[in-house]
């Protein structure tokens, strides 16, 4: 125990063995919802069947467990990595669903981004181009995964639906099928554990309104369920696919668009986390962010690799933090639960989307709450982050509000004269961006 003690600094940190402990466990309660979320939403854009799901939560509890460990060990922060929401969203209904890329070649994307975030962590270019993005825009994009999330979540439980006719593109379903029912019950629980505080409130609210389900006849028992784990996404992804199925231009104009979406979302986390555990520095600075950043990268890959989306680094590690967290043995307690519950694995094919629904509509909200520190009535930072915001949910596609921020905001800038105030990565980012969203008139051209 002294060896754990002097590793994990728990003297210099003020903390011990039992208060890591039971902040690695609350961190995991806060996060468990995710081994069947992935899926749901994976399984949404892939046309899964249930029985298939099974296996993408084994592997998101595997990944998540292996990757969080490493956080723990080799960043010493308390810190947890699951499936990043937003990123698999872009994958299910952005890669497969909107631009036709098999399951495996959209894996083969989210490992082509994470190792160039990789390839910018280790040159020191992650931190510089972090540096150089206006912290409105940041917190635009956050906003808007988080609506676009919560837009998912209101479709799966089927209240918003396209009418026949396509007129308008969509409306609102008035609720008189059980599985609308059982989807308004389960927001009802969900919002309710939430507001009175309740420890593990999104995974207690998809487990009960899975029961409701299963009695309502909105989901049923398969004839047959395996207690062993299945591991059969592993090693699911081809890096090939996006080229072949989008040219060249387009594919690295897509990989670049989506390590965008993957690149932002850690620095105001880990920043965030570390400033509430105090151990940032007066200046917001993360002492040794470097083996953060590694990690989560090298997350992002390993995702990939098995199938399952990016991982990233989770705000919900905030929870083990509040309960008195700050060391990275908080965060290897929470990465051998997760672990564990790769055995739960096997019950992802009876939950039901109304039941995970939801936990997608509250996690938006809580995305959603970072509007508050955007000055949307100065102009500058105003028209960009809303362009940023409601482009997403709107286009169903991330990489469109986020390109569209960036090009907004720089043009506002040159109107008004700032040339300096930008920054030369933002000029080349924009740029980049102007590329992507006109590649099909430019392959005119090349072809």
């Amino acid at each position: 125990m002294e060896a754990i003690a002097r590793y994990f600094k728990f003297a210099e940190r003020g903390t011990n063995l039992v208060t890591e402990t039971r902040a690695g466990i609350t961190t995991f309660m806060v996060m468990a919802y995710i081994i069947f979320v992935n899926p749901s939403i994976l399984g949404a854009g892939f046309g899964l069947k249930p029985e298939e799901l099974a296996a993408y939560a084994a592997a998101t509890a595997l990944v998540a467990g292996i990757m969080t460990i490493a956080m723990g060990v080799v960043g010493n922060y308390p810190l947890a990595l699951a499936a990043g929401l937003g990123i698999n969203a872009i994958v299910a209904f952005t890669l497969v669903a909107g631009k036709g890329l098999t399951p495996a070649g959209a894996m083969g994307v989210i490992v082509l981004e994470g190792v160039a975030i990789t390839v910018l962590v280790v040159i020191g270019l992650r931190e510089a181009i972090m540096a150089a993005v206006p912290l409105a825009l940041k917190r635009s994009i956050g906003v808007g995964i988080g609506l676009f999330i919560l837009f998912i979540g209101f479709v799966n439980g089927g209240l918003i639906v396209t009418p026949q006719g396509g007129s308008p593109i969509v409306a609102l379903s008035f609720p008189t099928q059980t599985v609308q029912f059982v989807f308004l019950l389960g927001l009802l629980i969900t919002f309710s554990l939430y507001v009175l505080k309740i420890r593990a409130a999104l995974i207690i609210s998809i487990l009960v309104t899975t029961i409701v389900a299963l009695i309502a006849g909105v989901a049923k028992v398969p004839d047959s369920v395996t207690v062993t784990p299945s591991f059969s996404t592993l090693g699911n992804f081809d890096v090939a696919n996006v080229f072949n199925k989008l040219g060249p231009i387009t594919a690295l104009l897509t990989i670049f668009a989506i390590m965008l979406s993957d690149f932002f979302d850690t620095m105001g986390t880990v920043t965030g986390v570390a400033e509430e555990a105090g151990l940032a520095e007066p200046d917001g600075s993360v002492p040794g962010i470097g083996r953060v950043l590694v990690v989560d990268s090298l997350a992002a890959v390993a995702g990939g690799m098995a199938g399952i989306s990016s991982n990233t680094t989770y705000i919900e590690s905030a929870a083990g933090v509040a309960e008195g967290g700050r060391t990275g043995f908080a965060s290897v307690v929470t990465g051998i639960l997760f672990l564990l519950a790769i055995f739960l694995s096997p019950l992802a094919g009876i939950i039901p989307s109304a039941a995970t629904a939801p936990a997608l509509v509250l996690v938006g909200y809580l995305m959603f709450t970072l509007i508050k520190d955007v000055n949307v009535a100065d102009v500058e930072d105003g028209l960009p982050a809303l362009l940023t915001i409601i482009l997403m949910p709107l286009t169903y596609d991330i990489t469109v509000g986020i390109g569209a921020g960036f090009i907004s905001w720089v043009l506002i800038k040159l109107l008004k004269g700032k040339f300096a105030e930008v920054h030369w990565l933002m000029y080349a980012v924009t740029i980049a961006f102007m590329v992507y969203f006109a590649k099909d008139w430019i392959q005119t051209f090349i072809k």
